[in-house]
C-alpha cells in the first residue's frame, strides 16, 4: 500500500483542482450545473482515484485506479477546450491549465508504469 498523502502526484492534483475552481467561479451562472459541474467533477475525480486506489490491496487494482486519473485528465482536457471556445477563458489561461493537466498526465502514467 501506498501513502497517499506523501504521494507527489496527489498534491499536484489536488493543485490543478484547486485552479479549476478558481476559474470556473468566473463562468456564467447558466453553466453551475452544465461545464463548472463537470470541470469540477473531472478535477477532484483525479486526486479521489490516487486516494482510493492508494488503499487497494494489489498494485493491479491501484493501477486501475490510475488509469481513472488519467481518464478524468483527459476528460478535463475537452472540457478546457471547450471552455475557450465558448470564450469563458482566455487562450492563455487555456494553455496554462493544460500544460498543468498534461504535466500531471505525464506523472501519473509514469507512477503506473512503474507499479509491478
Amino acid at each position: 500500500m501506498h501513502n497517499f498523502r506523501n504521494m507527489r502526484i496527489w498534491h499536484e492534483s489536488i493543485d490543478l483542482l484547486e485552479k479549476i475552481h478558481a476559474i470556473t467561479k468566473t463562468y456564467p451562472k447558466e453553466e453551475q450545473y452544465g461545464l463548472i459541474s463537470q470541470m469540477r467533477r473531472s478535477a477532484s475525480s483525479i486526486p479521489s482515484n490516487i486516494a482510493e486506489g492508494s488503499s487497494r490491496d494489489s498494485q493491479k487494482e491501484f493501477k486501475h485506479f490510475l488509469s481513472i486519473s488519467l481518464g478524468s485528465a483527459y476528460e478535463l482536457f475537452t472540457h478546457l477546450e471547450i471552455s475557450w471556445r465558448m470564450e469563458y477563458i482566455s487562450e492563455e489561461t487555456k494553455e496554462d491549465l493544460m500544460q498543468s493537466t498534461n504535466e500531471l498526465e505525464r506523472k501519473i502514467s509514469s507512477f503506473r508504469k512503474q507499479l509491478n
